[in-house]
């Protein structure tokens, strides 16, 4: 992918206030996956992406759907897997930071090494956006504690790892959102298994 270092966040079509975010951290010039990214979510498509870690991708995801989030509604809409706890908190870490600008947007993360009964209560609030290992989310769905039937996307982070070591619980997942949801993947390499889940999602 090759970056046009004369586009500015600003040509990406992206509310005010997250450009206000971005130009308080001192992001100016996407990276080549989000300039390429940004505008296929905000026009609600499908998406596999094919970036290293390191290039940008969870803005590259998170500043659309963050755009696109609803507060009007307190349902889920957004469920961002990743492989490991350690990805999903920087993820997570990172989407509060873009969603600063609107309090009302409400991002939470299930993991591992936090209690299921702390993750419960959370849970009992409202949600709008949620990102989660694979393992915690069904946990949590075989409990019956969490409603993913208004899922609008659901993206899958560095999903070439995800689906050599998780691929049974990624494939539970898809069968659990709603097959109208949106699909974004995110891969460094394009394996059998993830052609596979292109091909069927």
């Amino acid at each position: 992918m090759v970056q046009n270092t004369n586009m500015t966040f600003q040509d990406l079509h992206l509310h005010r206030n997250i450009l206000q975010v971005l130009e308080e951290e001192k992001y100016i010039t996407p990276t080549p996956i989000q300039q390429q990214a940004i505008p296929v979510i905000l026009e609600e498509h499908d998406l596999v992406g094919c970036a290293q870690t390191g290039t940008g991708k969870t803005a590259a995801f998170g500043l659309p759907l963050l755009q696109l989030i609803n507060t009007e509604k307190n349902t889920i809409q957004v469920i961002i897997l990743a492989p490991t706890r350690e990805l999903g908190q920087q993820i997570h870490a990172n989407l509060n930071l873009y969603a600063s600008y609107n309090p009302e947007i409400s991002v939470i993360g299930l993991f591992g090494g936090t209690t299921i009964k702390s993750q419960l209560e959370v849970l009992k609030r409202t949600v709008h956006m949620i990102v989660a290992t694979p393992g915690r989310l069904l946990d949590l769905i075989d409990r019956k504690s969490i409603d993913v039937s208004t899922t609008s996307y659901l993206v899958l982070d560095e999903a070439d790892e995800m689906v050599v070591a998780l691929h049974a619980e990624v494939e539970n997942i898809f069968k659990e959102v709603p097959k109208t949801s949106r699909i974004l993947m995110f891969t460094a390499t394009m394996p059998g298994r993830i052609k596979q889940l292109v091909q069927n999602y």
